[in-house]
């Protein structure tokens, strides 16, 4: 099966968003881990960072990037007429 240039497009621009948002839980997962005793001077709301990371800071991390993606990918569906439904 052969893809138009429009596929091909829609789909570099779905590998692209999905690169950056890996990289952003890549970051939250495992290099605030690996840096933590580094990191450990910095405070977010009172605690180190690291434990703040650990305990809460990634877990909103994920929610966000979940839901940008989801936001995201159902504009860009729209855009290449690809969506579901009429919403």
């Amino acid at each position: 099966m052969q893809l138009t240039e429009r596929q091909r497009e829609y789909w570099r621009r779905n590998l692209r968003l999905t690169a950056v948002l890996l990289a952003i839980w890549f970051v939250a997962t495992f290099v605030v881990a690996y840096y933590a005793r580094e990191l450990d001077g910095y405070t977010f709301l009172g605690f180190p960072l690291p434990f703040y990371m650990g305990a809460q800071g990634a877990l909103v991390i994920y929610v966000l990037v979940i839901w940008f993606y989801a936001r995201r990918m159902n504009a860009l569906d729209k855009e290449y007429d690809v969506h579901e439904g009429d919403d």
